[in-house]
């Protein structure tokens, strides 16, 4: 490859280099462990998401309480003001 390229031949090196520092064992309990924690993340990132739509869900319910509410509340005073 051109400048700054890494070939296929330096991957495979490097690779050779990290699983003779670490050994398979290490390598394989820290592939779990990031494993894990993305599965975590993603997890919580849609727990995030459903947290955001339920406040809406409800607002759109309060709203429209509120507004069946309204009404019932100015049936009552023009009730008292008949009265």
């Amino acid at each position: 490859m051109g400048m700054g390229g890494i070939s296929i031949w330096q991957l495979l090196i490097i690779l050779a280099i990290v699983l003779l520092l670490f050994g398979t064992k290490r390598l394989k309990s820290i592939g779990s462990d990031l494993g894990n924690a993305v599965k975590g993340f993603r997890s919580a990132m849609t727990e995030h998401e459903r947290e955001d739509t339920e406040p809406k869900q409800l607002e759109k319910g309060a709203a429209k309480r509120g507004t069946e509410g309204d009404k019932v509340a100015s049936a009552a005073m023009a009730d008292k003001e008949k009265t």
